[in-house]
């Protein structure tokens, strides 16, 4: 069987941020420092964590924000392959929408090199995956529908 990719499965947790602003809601993205992609806060799920634990432990490690309020009603999940040396990596990742106060402030940590709060439609043109668009959009429908 030489020759064979063997998958691994993995499963993360995240949060879409959002906060308002001088009336006007903005995105937090983070650039991730290994390839320069931009995407939201995400990481694995340790053991006793159930999903919003993690996504909201991520968010403190990530980013430093501890006080930002979970979003009932928003729980998607995105499910991709990639490569990581020889192995195919099955990801599925569990995002929550979370609200940081208007005057927050971030503290990176050192898996993301910049960060960036924007508006919807230039917050979906920094977005690197489409998917990661696709979400900016579901989390503002959402929040429109509020």
């Amino acid at each position: 069987m030489a020759g064979k990719t063997k998958t691994d499965f993995r499963k993360s947790a995240g949060i879409i941020v959002f906060r308002t602003r001088e009336g006007r809601r903005e995105y937090l993205l983070l650039e991730y420092g290994d390839d320069g992609h931009w995407d939201y806060v995400k990481g694995g799920i340790e053991s006793g964590e159930n999903e919003k634990q993690a996504a909201l432990r991520e968010l403190r490690e990530e980013t430093g924000l501890a006080d930002a309020r979970l979003i009932d009603g928003f729980r998607e999940t995105l499910h991709y392959f990639f490569r990581e040396k020889n192995r195919l990596i099955s990801k599925t990742v569990v995002f929550f929408l979370g609200e940081a106060p208007a005057g927050a402030s971030v503290r990176l940590s050192s898996e993301h090199s910049r960060f960036v709060w924007l508006p919807l439609e230039a917050a979906i043109e920094k977005a690197t995956f489409k998917n990661a668009k696709e979400m900016l959009r579901k989390t503002e429908a959402l929040l429109n529908k509020s």
